[in-house]
Order: structure tokens, then sequence, then C-alpha cells
């Protein structure tokens, strides 16, 4: 007996339809939509960016002065002169780079312990580490710096890279994507011989550049902009990072306008090239490490 099948039913179950794809006026209204909200986000770094390369009496004009029509390029010459730029920048790239190198090593090391090693009470540490970012900095924030003054570390970059150079944040990023690794390949090097320092070294590093890169992205753009801790424990002005030093550049200054967003512009244009630079790893990897296998 044949039956007859309807053209709106599909001839296998289980068979799932293929996805809509959305119109092409919906497509348009979308990138319309990302469009005017790129704009809207780089509309103030644009506006920092011209207002440094005009005069002072030029930045604040009615109506806005959106294109510098006559650069005013010294202003980029005479921040070098009227401020300590050099040891304020050497100092940030500093801090920077070894706090970031410091919390991708050991976030991805712990990491790796939490993901694939087994031990008593795995779960409940990593569930107490990973509580402390539901913490506060400022209710620890007086016995940490009572910490260090005890231990003769304030007034000192080395206060900063001794706070910050674990981060329950870079943990939990790598746990998450170590996790996605299969565990069979981990169970073949072993019998191969290779010990756990080997596996992390020579299996999981490699594997995780995009967990890596976003963990580098977010460390490194975070002590950048940092500026309650450099306030608190750096008061020696050799030691000042870009934060601390704009900001007493701008209370001895407070009329230079042009110079003030020149400064700014010197203090957010590495962080922007670091970002462009590592972009495509930072979406890869934050994509990745959402993922469980």
């Amino acid at each position: 007996m044949t039956t007859l099948l309807s053209p709106s039913v599909p001839a296998e179950v289980g068979v799932a339809a293929p996805p809509r794809r959305p119109s092409r006026a919906w497509r348009v209204l979308g990138y319309a939509a990302l469009g005017a909200a790129g704009v809207v986000v780089l509309l103030p770094f644009y506006w920092m960016v011209m207002s440094s390369l005009k005069t002072n009496n030029e930045v604040f004009t009615i109506p806005v002065q959106w294109i510098a029509t006559d650069p005013v390029w010294g202003n980029y010459a005479d921040i070098w002169s009227k401020s300590n730029m050099a040891t304020w920048l050497g100092n940030t790239v500093f801090l920077s780079a070894v706090v970031t190198l410091l919390q991708v090593l050991t976030g991805s090391f712990a990491a790796y312990g939490f993901a694939k090693i087994r031990f008593p009470g795995r779960d409940v540490l990593f569930l107490a580490y990973i509580g402390t970012l539901a913490v506060p900095w400022q209710s620890y924030m007086v016995p940490q710096f009572v910490m260090m003054t005890k231990l003769q570390l304030t007034d000192s970059l080395w206060s900063i890279i001794a706070l910050q150079a674990f981060g329950a944040l870079g943990v939990f990023m790598m746990k998450q994507f170590y996790e996605t690794v299969p565990d069979e390949l981990l169970d073949a090097a072993r019998i191969d011989g290779m010990s756990e320092y080997g596996i992390y070294r020579r299996i999981m590093l490699p594997l995780s550049v995009p967990a890596l890169a976003s963990l580098t992205l977010i460390t490194a753009v975070t002590t950048w902009n940092d500026y309650m801790g450099p306030l608190i424990y750096l008061r020696s002005p050799d030691l000042w990072t870009i934060q601390i030093g704009l900001k007493s550049f701008i209370n001895q200054y407070n009329a230079e306008y042009a110079l003030i967003m020149t400064g700014s512009v010197l203090s957010v244009l590495p962080i922007v090239v670091v970002f462009l630079a590592g972009q495509r790893y930072f979406v890869e990897g934050i994509a990745t490490t959402g993922l469980k296998g």
C-alpha cells in the first residue's frame, strides 16, 4: 500500500532541517547596527587623537572641530620634555611584561593540575580558589598592604609583581580550555614514559596557544591600566607608572589640554597596538575556553 507524504513533512524522521538564513534586509540592518556601535565606541578615541594635534584654545571650541586643520605635531615633542614620560612608560612596560609572563605561567600550570591530574580535594580546592574572584579587593586591601610593609616590599616594583603574579581568572580560563583536550592523548603520552611536566610543556602548551593569547592580552591590558595598585605601593616618582604619572601631569598642567590629550594618546596607543595584533587569537581563545568536551 502506497503512502503519500506531504511536501511539508520530511521524508526521513530524525533529520534536522537546514537552518534558515536571515534575510538580506536583516543582515543589512545587523551590519548597520554594528557599524553604528563601532562609531560610538571609537568616537571618543578619535576626538582624543584629534585634540592632541590642536592648540589649547582649539580643544574645546564650539562647534567641535572634528578634524585638525593645522596639526600641531610639536605636542608630541613637548610632552617628553615637560614630563617623565619615558620613565613612566618604561615602568609600565616592565610591570606589564613581568606580571603577564608570571600569570600566564602560573595560571596555565595550575590549570593543568586542576583539569588533568586527580588528587584528593581537587574540586573543593578549585572552587575555593575560584571563589576569590567574588571577593572585592577593597575588603583585603589594608591587610595586604600591612603584609607588604612587613616584607619591606612597599615603594618598589616588586610589590606589584608579588601581588599580581597569580590570578584566579587565568586558572579558570585555562582549565576550561584544557578540559577540551582528550584524556586519551595524555594517557598515550604517559604510556610512552612522558612525565607530567613533559606533557604540560610539549603537548598542552602548544595546543593552548589561542587560550594563552587571550590570557596574555587580558592580563597585559589589566596591568597596564591599573591605577589603585601603583597609587598605594609606588610612592617614589621614579617608580610611577603611566597612569600615576599622567595624573600628576594633569595636576601640574591642568590648563594644557592639548598636552593632556597627547599624554593620553601615548598611554593608550601601545595597548591598542597589542590588542589589534592579537585580536584573532583573542577571539578564538575566548570562544574555545567556553567549550567543554
